[in-house]
């Protein structure tokens, strides 16, 4: 028997450890090798509605030809759906683990459709990458919630596969939103995504983007919400996403409540076949600590079952560094 089977998203998986979505898991090519290298799950490259929109703004101005110029953004925007509907398509049918469509929304409306014509290429379940960066200051952080919630709705009545939200570590309260989720229908949320972050030449007097790639040290402040989430009171999957770097990494997420972890980094940094490695080094601390399947552990370091929970609330230093002058 696999001792690394789990389920995630109502879905049989064979190993806890998902090939996270990237520029890994944008090919047909790329997905299958996730799938040979020992990956669960794979979540397909997003689709950014951002990036398609860029695409249709770069064609040429035509202006003067306000019927072709409607013409071009709608094949711009269609083609793009296609061949992202056709990939799900042949990896749904070739691929024998289950296959995870990405989305990456900044409008509330942009996708509903879209949603529906993924489940019927075959989807074993949706992801979608939502946030909005708030600018206006005039812009309360209820109304920003309720882009989040507006969003869920209209996909619930739209499609029947699964629902998994990635999300950011950015609202005011984390739990509540997860809660909120949860009531909308969502079965699954991602912790948490990674976003384009700014840094400033100051040798160039320019900004630029600051390295993509994750640290194991970024896990911490995932940790924590992972084991805080998972000890509410409520039937919803949470995978972790960000720090995964070593097989022991994905045991104590595990440990801390998660049902999943993706990971994306160091399959950059260490190629496709280090998945086998992760997957080996998180057997090889189960039977060491005597476990014959996930469900023995998981959960068992969140916040509800540990005897100090106010280790996972402790946010300032106090007594640790108190001897530090």
């Amino acid at each position: 028997m696999n001792i690394l089977q789990t389920d995630y998203l109502g879905l049989k998986l064979t190993s806890p450890v998902i090939a996270g979505s990237s520029g890994l898991t944008s090919s047909l090519p790329g997905m299958k090798e996730a799938e040979d290298c020992g990956a669960g799950a794979v979540v397909m490259k997003s689709l950014f509605e951002e990036q398609i929109n860029y695409s249709i703004a770069s064609v040429p101005d035509t202006s003067a030809y306000p019927e072709a110029s409607d013409y071009i953004s709608w094949y711009t925007r269609q083609n793009a759906v296609d061949e992202y509907l056709n990939l799900i398509s042949r990896a749904s049918s070739e691929l024998d683990i289950p296959v995870i469509p990405s989305i990456n929304c900044i409008t509330s409306d942009a996708w509903i459709e879209f949603a529906k014509n993924i489940e019927s290429a075959g989807a074993d379940a949706l992801e979608v990458n939502m946030f909005f960066l708030p600018v206006d200051k005039k812009l309360s952080s209820a109304e920003v919630e309720k882009q989040y919630f507006t969003l869920i709705e209209k996909l619930r009545k739209k499609i029947t596969i699964p629902l998994a939200l990635k999300i950011g570590p950015r609202f005011s309260n984390i739990l509540y939103m997860i809660d909120q989720f949860y009531n909308r229908g969502v079965q699954g949320v991602v912790m948490f995504n990674r976003f384009f972050e700014p840094e400033i030449d100051t040798d160039r007097l320019s900004i630029v983007a600051a390295p993509v790639f994750s640290t194991p040290e970024e896990k911490r402040y995932v940790l924590r919400w992972i084991a805080m989430a998972s000890s509410m009171n409520i039937k919803i999957d949470l995978s972790a996403s960000t720090g995964i770097h070593s097989g022991t990494d994905a045991a104590g997420f595990l440990l801390a409540g998660a049902n999943t972890v993706q990971v994306c980094s160091v399959l950059y940094r260490k190629g496709m076949g280090f998945m086998k490695s992760i997957n080996d080094g998180l057997t090889a601390w189960m039977e060491s600590k005597g476990f014959s399947n996930i469900q023995e552990f998981r959960g068992i370091l969140n916040y509800s079952s540990v005897e100090q929970p106010g280790l996972f609330e402790r946010t300032q230093f106090m007594k640790h560094f108190s001897s530090y002058e």
